[in-house]
């Protein structure tokens, strides 16, 4: 059995509170008292409470990224997936979407994490080799107006399902991403 780490928990902590309270209004006194460590431990672990919402994204996206083997889970699969797993934490994410702002903005460290997993996932297909300007420039295009899209359909701007959701992302990748990620 595998135990939970203090980043783990701490996260947990944060996304209970988020439940009850508005993320720009939660202390990191408030998370540590939540799950019994102390406020060094925290701080041990994290910056502030901007880089713990990082980095459980990070985890979140990593954990799907990181089922794809091109053959029984394709570039498809990690899009459903990946709306799905927005649409059942929708409540979280447009908690994260109206209370943070500026240079902790989540839309921003969003946008950063997808991109940085998705580059990360296609130099893994490409032996390393990377992105030309303009592919970089796509992708950082793709994952803005994906994020931004998500954020709208999360705060009920848009009327749709995961799957018609995933059918959008999948039909905007550009061409230039696309020969990397079908390539599989």
């Amino acid at each position: 059995m595998k135990r939970k780490t203090a980043r783990e928990l701490i996260a947990e902590s944060f996304r209970e509170l988020a439940d009850r309270k508005s993320i720009d209004k939660i202390t990191v006194q408030e998370i540590v008292e939540n799950c019994g460590y102390s406020s060094a431990t925290f701080y041990r672990c994290f910056a502030d409470k901007y880089d713990l919402i990082a980095w459980d994204h990070t985890r979140g996206v990593a954990e799907i990224m990181d089922r794809i083997d091109g053959v029984s889970y394709t570039w498809q699969n990690t899009l459903l997936d990946g709306a799905r797993s927005f649409y059942e934490q929708r409540e979280y994410l447009v908690n994260l979407f109206q209370h943070t702002a500026g240079q902790d903005s989540f839309i921003r460290h969003m946008t950063e994490i997808n991109e940085n997993a998705l580059k990360k996932h296609i130099l893994s297909l490409n032996e390393g080799r990377g992105l030309d300007k303009n592919e970089e420039m796509y992708l950082h295009v793709y994952c803005l107006g994906t994020v931004l899209m998500t954020c709208e359909w999360l705060m009920g701007k848009h009327d749709l399902t995961p799957e018609q959701v995933a059918r959008i992302y999948e039909g905007s990748l550009p061409q230039a991403l696309k020969r990397h990620l079908y390539k599989e």
